[in-house]
């Protein structure tokens, strides 16, 4: 690795507060042009590329078939770093501002059948175990509320609040969410929800480490305190390997997008949808109409005063 990468990737850390998986990617995007320019132009080196090098190169990565999302990124990494190198006057030009960006498609969200979310309920509760009692609970609320993973592994265990109704008869359960952009938002939950959070509840305790006191609703022996991403990943593929599901179907991000397109399958109106999973804006939520073309199709037939006249097409 070049000085120059190095101290990018320092900057990057230091100034900009990147992740060790970004930094990991950057690393790896800006390598692979330092080994192409290595292979095809010996003579020169990264940090002296022309502009027509960087093109030579970004012809090759759409040449070997790579996704849209990943040459996009690699642009993003190769521009960040001659934009770096000239601020830096480590350059007197920026020999990636003539590059054109390529078309990223934008990605349909991946969900699961109403049937292949049952079938991994139906396989969580045959498992009796604390371990068995903490998943049921995590499924039922990513089903129920459409949390997104990095919100549920780091609720708090005040987070699962109630409130009686003015007239004393009914009760209300649901969840403190902090969001995207520390915002915080109330999601309620439904009965099975509920109940399989209140049955972890008795068994949460087993989950902490000694007679250590924990701030999370699902506490974790791991360095962080509380489950984690990774961890919670293992488990639900685990689970779909049990449950005759392909486990590369499978993710909490999954079972976020499955709650958000049965609910618009089911007829929700698209503004409560976009108020349950923390958009801040309305066209993030649009992306789910896709798979409600057919259902709305149905409901405009039905509901339209002309319905009974001709079908609308």
């Amino acid at each position: 690795m070049s000085r120059l990468i190095e101290s990018f990737l320092e900057m990057m850390t230091a100034e900009r507060g990147a992740s060790g998986n970004t930094i990991a990617a950057y690393k790896k995007d800006l390598d692979d042009l330092s080994d192409f320019i290595t292979r095809k132009y010996p003579h020169t080196s990264i940090e002296k590329a022309d502009t027509g090098v960087l093109k030579a190169y970004m012809s090759y990565v759409a040449d070997i078939g790579l996704a849209a999302s990943t040459t996009a990124r690699r642009l993003s990494s190769l521009r960040q770093f001659f934009q770096f190198l000239y601020s830096e006057k480590e350059r007197s030009d920026d020999p990636s501002t003539p590059l054109d960006s390529p078309k990223k498609e934008k990605a349909l969200p991946k969900f699961l059948s109403e049937e292949e979310v049952e079938a991994l309920l139906s396989e969580a509760y045959r498992d009796s175990s604390p371990k068995g009692i903490r998943l049921r609970a995590i499924l039922e609320i990513l089903y129920a509320s459409g949390t997104r993973v990095t919100e549920l592994i780091k609720l708090k265990e005040f987070a699962f609040q109630k409130e009686i109704t003015p007239n004393g008869k009914d009760v209300f359960y649901y969840l403190i969410v902090r969001g995207k952009g520390n915002k915080e938002r109330i999601v309620p939950l439904n009965e099975p929800a509920v109940k399989a959070l209140q049955e972890y509840m008795g068994y949460r305790n087993s989950f902490i480490k000694g007679n250590e006191d924990s701030p999370w609703l699902f506490p974790s022996r791991s360095g962080s305190g509380h489950l984690t991403r990774q961890q919670l990943g293992i488990l639900l593929k685990q689970l779909a390997i049990k449950s005759g599901i392909d486990p590369e179907k499978v993710s909490p991000h999954v079972l976020r997008h499955s709650f958000a397109s049965h609910l618009l399958n089911r007829g929700i109106d698209l503004r409560v949808l976009q108020e349950l999973l923390g958009h801040s804006d309305i066209s993030t939520t649009q992306i789910y109409t896709h798979i409600a073309d057919g259902k709305l199709k149905d409901l405009v037939n039905e509901k339209h005063p002309l319905a009974e006249k001709e079908e609308i097409t």
